[in-house]
């Protein structure tokens, strides 16, 4: 370590590239041999100074050298600081030690005169030590400033560099957020046009009987008039499907009446009949005789159970065997009505029961899983339940119950 008088100026470079200021900046370290030229202009201040003063004194007066060795220890360094000692001691024995003018050294000063050398010893190293000391401490500062500078720099980069992948997350969140309302609106879409396909193409069907009993020779007026006020139900409901999907989500009250559970679901049977017999599905019913009335919306009612059958259905597809639907009816513990849809097709595992009620979950190759979800919605506005289980023989069960003495429940 280069010692001088000033802080030597070290090339720590900042974070901008370009070097940091000191308070020494300005300052040149002194050569090695300028160094001892200043520590010997201190002891020659110190020795004419004690010179004019020594006669004040009855005993010698060495004090200003303890002052120019720490000063030539300080500016000028280790090897100024013993070169200020040597000194000092030559001209303290020569000119101030009795007997002066002589290096010789009487006995009753021999203790004085080692003291001062002692002293003057320690003095140079105290203050060369405290010198390197406050040289190592300023360095370790402009060191520690250089790595505040750079850790700050890299917590502003990463600080904008965060806020930039926040944006960016943001700007991602709000497009999924969008893709999935349209992908909702898609779904919910389909789903009302599979609620209304059925009672449309029952539409169809009786429009085409009724040009077929109409091009009879002669007409059947009475036949085609049947068919006509089929085709005006079967509109009508398809109105009524509508109205009763908007008031899902509207919060509108239910439509509630009493009604006959067994002969709605002949109305079902009858609704798919031309369905099932295309797809080669026989429908048996077991309804029990000594059910009482409930109260419900019927056409709600009617499309959870429609929904139900039109789901065995499908499960049927790749049963090549018996492909069957049975559709039950039966009191439970004298409070609730139970309607049960069994089919005899591929069925599902037990981890999967609770989640085909869950909105968007299913197991049709082509399904959007909504139809079991809005049915439950329908059962628990009406105080009831939907649950399947597995069917012993193969294949799946639905039950719907609804109680009969119903409490009012929001959808």
């Amino acid at each position: 370590m280069n010692k001088g008088y000033g802080k030597q100026t070290y090339p720590l470079m900042n974070v901008a590239g370009s070097i940091p200021q000191s308070k020494f900046a300005g300052l040149v370290a002194p050569s090695y041999w300028a160094r001892l030229g200043l520590s010997l202009v201190f002891v020659a201040v110190a020795f004419l100074a004690t010179l004019s003063l020594q006669h004040l004194f009855p005993y010698p007066f060495l004090f200003l050298f303890f002052g120019a060795v720490m000063a030539g220890a300080w500016f000028g360094g280790t090897a100024a600081g013993l070169l200020a000692v040597v000194l000092s001691t030559v001209l303290v024995d020569y000119f101030f030690v009795p007997p002066v003018y002589s290096f010789a050294v009487n006995a009753t000063a021999e203790s004085y005169f080692a003291a001062f050398v002692v002293c003057a010893l320690v003095a140079s190293w105290v203050s060369s030590s405290r010198k390197k000391s406050a040289e190592a401490l300023s360095v370790a500062r402009d060191q520690l400033e250089l790595r505040v500078l750079e850790r700050t720099e890299e917590l502003r980069k990463s600080n904008m560099e965060l806020q930039e992948r926040e944006k960016a997350l943001l700007h991602s969140q709000a497009e999924l957020a969008r893709l999935s309302r349209v992908m909702s609106m898609g779904e919910l879409t389909i789903s009302i046009a599979h609620e209304v396909n059925q009672p449309l193409t029952a539409v169809v069907t009786h429009g085409h009987a009724c040009l077929e009993w109409l091009s009879a020779e002669p007409p059947n007026v009475s036949k085609a008039r049947q068919t006509t006020e089929r085709i005006i139900r079967d509109g009508t409901r398809a109105s009524e499907v509508l109205g009763r999907i908007r008031a899902i989500f509207k919060n509108e009250a239910l439509a509630k009446a009493p009604l006959d559970i067994n002969r709605l679901i002949e109305e079902v049977t009858w609704f798919v009949r031309d369905e099932a017999v295309n797809r080669g599905i026989q429908i048996r019913t077991g309804l029990s005789a000594s059910l009482p009335q409930i109260t419900a919306d019927r056409v709600q009612l009617q499309q959870v159970i429609l929904n139900l059958v039109m789901n065995g259905m499908d499960a049927l597809e790749d049963n090549a065997a018996r492909k069957e639907i049975v559709i039950s009816t039966r009191m439970n513990d004298d409070s609730d009505v139970v309607v049960s849809v069994e089919d005899s097709g591929v069925g599902f595992t037990a981890e999967s029961v609770e989640k085909l009620f869950e909105p968007f979950f299913t197991t049709k190759l082509h399904g959007i899983g909504l139809g079991l979800s809005i049915s439950r919605s329908i059962a628990e506005a009406h105080a009831g339940r939907l649950w399947a289980e597995p069917r012993s023989s193969g294949g799946a069960v639905f039950h719907l119950s609804i109680p009969i003495q119903q409490q009012v429940v929001d959808v």
